[in-house]
């Protein structure tokens, strides 16, 4: 059976499913899977299955030790009810876009899931896949710990609210998500549920849940509670591993559509800030996937796009807030990963690296490791005038309505000549315009009122679209968690959140 490993050392190896319901390795590295790649999916074969068809292949080769009876049923129970398509990430064509070269651009939707957000296809699995991990003890509860920078907070406690032997909080940082976002974490209910506010960015949440992780006298007194902690967060091999299948989906429904034959290879532009989206497009390239190219979109945090281009990783840099704040990220957590394949699987080299970005802040790589990086990522970025831009650009041209996000993709597609060989481009879109609809009203130059759900009304008075119903219900949800902390009292606050366990 394959094994998973920290990317920063092989001294300890162990089965996905202890990788799942640990969430990070003990030295802090994340796991990886050393015979990734060693098994091809037959791409020829995609265009007769349906998602969960497809769900089942991709997980059985990537979390082995799962039983297929065990994956069936997760497969069964995350997606059979939970999304708004049969498609459960639909395909759609930009009409008109890319006549000029012969490469059709289509649209991946991915916000089709109970919280409007790609996050909901890995974390209505994660919970499932953790469910049906072991431990040494029978009465140890599971506490997931997740910092969010918008979506993944919502997600994740859709997912594991009430669900048996867990927990779950969710830390946000205050005043640099959407309201909308807000209010889908600050109004959840749950036995099992906490959610806080900090004060602070992204990056200081989520180095904070790091060493919230990394703090083995936090973890003595938990165990003596009978409580472990995990992460909802792509660092988990749980949270990644299912975002890898809507990628054979996507070309499975190309197939289908006859836009694609067996083997064209199609090139994949994906928003990120904390490069998991994106490097499930490249697990998807190891497992087969024709992929021509993976093209990174960043909004004006841009630290990805510098080091795609020069080598060189500074997150020494300012931090905006901007309409895009799921990618308001300068910390990219899922990059070691990535470092970990491309450098051949040098432990020693990513140990070094992520020492360098503790100490310092950053790091370089050699020309060498930036080449063979820049053979499979491309990248772009729009700034806050070019993502507004590139919102109206797409309704006028295409009535096409898509959020702040899945504009910087669009707006690096047009900046970006085709890659070569790609016979369609497929835009990932990451969230539903409605989860930001002021800044979406604004962009196609509406009418916005003070009140986010009004500015709903009036974005889809304007275009014939419709808020999801789990949105526009918001307005009147009563507020269940209202605590605020500083980033030093979140360890405090995880440690309460674990008595109710």
């Amino acid at each position: 059976m394959s094994l998973y490993h920290s990317t920063r050392s092989r001294a300890l190896a162990c089965s996905s499913k202890d990788a799942i319901r640990t969430g990070i390795a003990p030295d802090g590295g994340l796991f990886v899977c050393d015979a990734l790649g060693g098994e091809k999916l037959d791409v020829s074969a995609l265009a007769s299955k349906d998602y969960a068809a497809i769900a089942r292949e991709v997980l059985g080769m990537l979390l082995p030790d799962y039983t297929p009876d065990e994956i069936a049923v997760c497969v069964d129970e995350a997606y059979a009810n939970s999304f708004a398509s049969p498609e459960v990430t639909p395909l759609v064509a930009l009409e008109g876009a890319g006549e000029a070269d012969g490469v059709g651009t289509y649209v991946l939707e991915l916000f089709h899931g109970p919280t409007s957000a790609f996050k909901d296809v890995a974390l209505q699995m994660l919970p499932r896949l953790m469910a049906r991990t072991s431990s040494d003890s029978a009465d140890e509860s599971i506490m997931i710990v997740t910092a969010t920078s918008g979506d993944t907070g919502k997600a994740a406690l859709a997912g594991f609210a009430d669900a048996p032997g867990c927990g779950i909080t969710v830390f946000y940082p205050e005043g640099k998500v959407s309201h909308v976002q807000q209010l889908q974490m600050t109004t959840q209910a749950g036995k099992n549920v906490s959610v806080c506010g900090v004060r602070g960015n992204f990056d200081d949440a989520q180095s904070a849940v790091k060493r919230i992780f990394a703090d083995q006298e936090l973890a003595c007194r938990l165990r003596k509670r009978g409580v472990a902690l995990s992460s909802a967060n792509s660092i988990n091999v749980g949270r990644l591993v299912p975002q890898v299948v809507y990628y054979f989906a996507a070309y499975a429904q190309l197939l289908r559509a006859g836009a694609v034959k067996p083997g064209d290879e199609v090139e994949f532009c994906v928003p990120t800030g904390n490069f998991g989206d994106v490097l499930a497009g490249y697990y998807a390239k190891l497992l087969g996937l024709p992929v021509a190219r993976l093209l990174v979109a960043s909004d004006k945090n841009n630290v990805l796009y510098d080091f795609l281009t020069t080598g060189v990783y500074d997150r020494n840099r300012p931090f905006f807030t901007t309409t895009s704040p799921s990618m308001d990220i300068l910390i990219s957590s899922n990059l070691e990963r990535m470092l970990y394949f491309l450098s051949g699987g040098d432990c020693d080299l990513v140990a070094r690296l992520m020492g360098e970005l503790a100490e310092s802040g950053r790091y370089e790589i050699s020309p060498d490791l930036l080449a063979g990086i820049q053979e499979v990522f491309g990248c772009g970025w729009a700034d806050e005038k070019q993502v507004a831009e590139a919102i109206a650009a797409c309704w006028q041209d295409h009535g096409y309505v898509m959020d702040p996000h899945t504009a910087c993709g669009y707006h690096v597609l047009g900046q970006t000549p085709a890659a070569a060989g790609a016979r369609a481009r497929v835009l990932l879109s990451t969230a539903s315009p409605y989860k930001f609809p002021r800044a979406v009203a604004e962009a196609l130059g509406l009418r916005t009122p003070k009140d986010d759900f009004a500015c709903m009304d009036v974005l889809a008075q304007a275009t014939g679209t419709q808020p999801p119903a789990q949105l526009s219900c918001l307005a009147d949800a009563p507020i269940l968690h209202d605590s605020v902390v500083d980033i030093d009292r979140m360890e405090a606050f995880v440690e309460r959140a674990a008595k109710k366990l």
